[in-house]
Parts: structure tokens; sequence; C-alpha cells
């Protein structure tokens, strides 16, 4: 099916830093929020379906994808929460629904839990959350000096060692699509990116405890949670604990797919998250 709604690319200045985005359609706004070391090109099989009913914005988060880089930036989820509140006022932006996938999506609930008037409703593909153990040795191992070496070797790697890692976020690696990697380690090479990168990690298992603690503010925000069943990275028992804890979610399970099952099946999970936005007044009001 073709989708014809324009696609441009800017640039807006955020806290004195130069931010990328795409933007496609009008209507309600949809910010869209890619994972650790993603970047907006994540996106580009959503963009245009989800713009023929929402201004959908597609963002490369602060130190990311194509966004200016700026050292020290504070890479905790309060910080980075506050930033795209920023980026929405740089934009005029008064309120949205935030759809996010992995860090991408600890971040919108962060956002979701700090500033509630800002945020109509949430659509999670697999979001990073305190209650999924399977990163955390990997977690540990970047928190190493060793890791912290390793971590900073990643960008020189054979782009064949890159592909497979992308590959096994897949639940079918054949599903790969040509260009997808790119979306991922384009950005890698940019001076900064991996110093950012560590800096979430260092402070993952602290960010996680105080999501912990905000998720009760949540309780009345309309959330969409869509997981793949053969996610490696973020278990779908961590998705299944988190629908408890949140009284106005709902949760989608894609059958056959990973961790980005948006890239990995895109027309499953456009029609799912369209579908769901469409009906979201009605959610709105009745979680008023």
């Amino acid at each position: 099916m073709q989708h014809d709604e324009e696609m441009s690319e800017a640039f807006v200045t955020v806290a004195g830093s130069k931010i990328h985005y795409q933007h496609a359609g009008s209507g309600h706004p949809l910010l869209l929020l890619h994972g650790l070391v993603g970047s907006s090109r994540n996106w580009q099989n959503n963009i245009r379906f989800l713009a023929q009913d929402a201004s959908v914005y597609a963002v490369d988060l602060f130190n990311m994808g194509e966004s200016e880089r700026v050292p020290g930036l504070d890479a905790g989820l309060e910080a980075t929460a506050d930033r795209i509140v920023a980026f929405m006022d740089a934009l005029g932006v008064e309120k949205a629904d935030i759809g996010a996938h992995s860090h991408g999506g600890a971040v919108a609930m962060m956002l979701a839990a700090r500033h509630p008037q800002r945020v109509r409703s949430l659509v999670l593909f697999a979001p990073a959350n305190p209650y999924c153990d399977l990163g955390k040795q990997l977690i540990r191992f970047y928190q190493t000096r060793f890791g912290v070496w390793f971590a900073r070797q990643i960008p020189h790697l054979p782009r064949m060692l890159k592909a497979t890692a992308l590959s096994r976020m897949y639940g079918d690696p054949s599903r790969v699509a040509e260009g997808a990697l790119e979306g991922y380690i384009t950005g890698l090479h940019i001076p900064g990116t991996i110093d950012h990168v560590l800096q979430i990690v260092r402070r993952w298992s602290a960010d996680m405890s105080l999501l912990r603690s905000m998720l009760s503010r949540l309780s009345g925000k309309p959330t969409l949670l869509i997981w793949g069943d053969r996610d490696r990275a973020v278990g779908l028992v961590s998705g299944q604990q988190l629908k408890q804890v949140l009284p106005q979610s709902s949760l989608v399970v894609i059958h056959g797919a990973g961790h980005i099952a948006f890239e990995e099946m895109p027309e499953i999970c456009n029609q799912t998250m369209r579908d769901w936005l469409l009906k979201m007044p009605h959610a709105a009001k009745s979680a008023a």
C-alpha cells in the first residue's frame, strides 16, 4: 500500500544544541523515540503510514543520530525526558501521543510520569523497564574497564559483525531490510556517541529503580504495549508484569517478532498503532 505523505527533515535548536527530526502529516502530534544506539531512521517504514492521521515527528535523541553531540550532557532518564519536553516546546507541540522503543520507551514513561499534561497516550514497543533481567549481565559488562574499552571499538568493528548483532534483535533474521543497519551504525562514528551510550549504561540500575518508583503516576495514562514473542533483549514476561502495574494498558503480542517489531513487521505494527490511536479520544476521556 502506497502512502504519499510528504516527509521533511529539519533541525531545531533545543537548549543550545541542534536536534534533527523527520516530520510528515498533520493532525494530532505523534512523537517517535528510538532506542539505544538507534535513530529516527529506524521508523522509516512507519512514519508515512502513521502520518495519514497524525502529525508525526521522528526524533534523533540528544547526542544520537544526526543530532548535535554535546559533551557531558546528562544522560539520565529524567534529564532526557525533560529535554523531549523542551523539544516539544521548541516546535510548539503542547500535547502528543508518544510512540517509543526500548530505551526510548523508558524515556517515554519517565516523560509521562514527570509531565503528564504533555502526553495524551503511550505506544511502547518492548520498552526497557524495571521488571526485565535479560540485559543485566550485558549492562554489568559495559560497566567494567574492559567493557568500556570494547564499547569504544564497536564503531570500528567489521560491518558483518554489526549486521549479525542486528539480526539477533529480529525474530527472523531474513526480515532485516536493506538499509536497516544504517539506522543503527551511522551515528556510532560521530565522536561523543559512545560516551553518551556509556553514560546511559552507567546509570541503568539507578534509572530503572527511579522509573519503578514513578510508574504509579502512569495509572491513568492510556498505554499500548507491543511486544514480539521472540524478544531476546527485553523479555515478554517483563511486558506482562508492566501490564499488571499500568491499569490503563493493553498488551499486544506480535508472534514471530523479535525486539524491533515495528521494523521487522511494520504492516502489522502500523495497523495496530493506528487502530488504537484512532480510538484514543474515547480512551482519553474515560481516563480523565
